[in-house]
């Protein structure tokens, strides 16, 4: 059974840092898109970043390029999302997905979750 596992999330201030990871088991994943995506108290899920098998191409949401990076390392099945300079409107849970779909910035594109990590960003 696949399962998807992230860490990494806490409480820190404005301005801080925080690595995210998101480690996968339970199945053999190849040519797979990895994402993460974030949803905050009566907000919609929404895209965050995402890499390709290879990490030869990333995406990112407007409202975190320059701040956010995405990476992985496929000998580890592993994903981290290293985010740097946060603000409190980055609050959120935040959840890493697996899908193989072309429209990468689209939940119903990622067939496999996370139960994600709170990451809080105090003022």
């Amino acid at each position: 059974q696949v399962q998807l596992v992230e860490s990494g999330g806490g409480l820190v201030q404005a301005g801080g840092s925080l690595r995210l990871s998101c480690a996968a088991s339970g199945g053999t994943f190849r040519n797979h898109r990895m994402a993460w995506f974030r949803q905050a108290p009566g907000k919609e899920r929404e895209f965050v970043a995402a890499i390709s098998w290879s990490a030869s191409s990333t995406y990112y949401a407007d409202s975190v390029k320059d701040r956010f990076t995405i990476s992985r390392d496929n000998a580890k099945n592993t994903m981290y999302l290293q985010m740097n300079t946060l603000k409190p409107e980055d609050t959120a849970m935040y959840y890493c997905a697996i899908g193989w779909g072309s429209r990468w910035f689209r939940v119903d594109e990622y067939d496999y979750w996370g139960q994600g990590t709170q990451v809080t960003v105090s003022s």
